[in-house]
């Protein structure tokens, strides 16, 4: 067919459309449209129309809400998209949530009737047990080499509470109300150099081990006669003795020659015997390490007892009148 004619058959049909009557008319564009679906077809012009059944009408911004709950919800269960999707009918599988973990070290109950290291808190090779009204020492983990349990409430320390930590180096137990420790309680402890003991209600002294290096025994109610005769003499490493605010009435002795630091400050000394710093045999003979000793606030005049204490590099802080 030639073109001209093609053109000339397209504006008949075209007219043709137009003067259709209404019904007919009518009746085609409910064809194109569906039935009884007006709002899904679009008049584009005189007998041409669009569909838009096949277009989806935007969910208004309550469905989105729940759609973004929804999908926050599944993420935040691990739920996958599978399993938020399941078929009707199928009951729906339980989430996994994680159990929580303990930080520190597994241990025997407390009083408490807890693992330790959930009453406490377990650091590596530390425990904290500070302000948790504890009346006795936990059960601790064996790897245990630093114990804290200051502020608490714990009146006796019996000699089974450490056995086994062959690795502890510290103990503060300061601010307690600690009466009394049995002698096997520390004596066996071959890794401990720091026993933290002010603040308490302690009248003697236990058994110490030969390692220590640091003992703290301030503001008890350590007596003279609470301290067995040379029980210092064997502690060959010890450094810092801090004896402050207690009942004693003389001095310690014999003092180990690896001391640095003797605190007495506060207490009921008098008098000082002659060999209480120094051997009156080797007049030569000077303790360079102790050169800090503390004997203030007790009733002994110092003046009257040079030749205690000749061989020290510095004189003791006290009363000299």
């Amino acid at each position: 067919m030639k073109p001209p004619a093609f053109l000339s058959l397209l504006v008949l049909m075209l007219q043709g459309a137009a003067s259709l009557p209404e019904e007919e008319r009518g009746s085609r564009e409910g064809q194109l449209g569906g039935e009884g679906d007006s709002d899904t077809a679009l008049r584009l012009g005189d007998g041409v129309l669009a569909n838009l059944s096949h277009y989806d009408e935007p969910a208004d911004s309550e469905d989105q809400l729940l759609k973004v709950k929804g999908t926050s919800l599944a993420s935040s269960t691990g739920m996958s998209s599978a399993q938020s999707t399941r078929a009707p009918g199928t009951a729906p599988s339980s989430p996994t949530v994680a159990r929580p973990t303990v930080l520190g070290l597994p241990a025997p109950p407390t009083s408490h009737g807890l693992p330790t290291c959930l009453v406490c808190v377990c650091l590596g090779s530390s425990v904290y047990c500070d302000d948790i009204d504890l009346e006795s020492i936990p059960p601790l983990p064996q790897t245990t080499a630093y114990l804290y349990a200051r502020f608490n409430r714990i009146s006796r320390i019996r000699a089974g509470d450490f056995r086994g930590l062959t690795k502890l180096k510290r103990i503060d137990l300061s601010s307690n109300l600690i009466s009394s420790i049995e002698d096997d309680a520390l004596r066996l402890l071959p890794a401990l150099k720091g026993l933290i003991l002010p603040e308490n209600q302690l009248a003697a002294l236990p058994a110490l081990p030969a390692a220590i290096e640091v003992l703290d025994v301030r503001r008890n109610r350590l007596q003279s006669s609470g301290i067995q005769p040379e029980a210092f003499r064997a502690l060959e490493k010890l450094q810092f003795l801090y004896l402050a605010d207690n009942l004693l009435d003389s001095i310690p002795r014999p003092l180990p020659l690896s001391l640095r630091s003797l605190h007495l400050q506060n207490n009921l000394i008098e008098t000082m015997q002659r060999d209480t710093f120094c051997d009156p045999e080797e007049h030569k003979h000077t303790r360079r390490r102790l050169e800090d000793i503390r004997l203030d606030g007790n009733p002994i005049n110092l003046s009257l007892f040079a030749s205690a204490y000749f061989c020290l590099p510095r004189l003791p802080v006290g009363r000299f009148t």
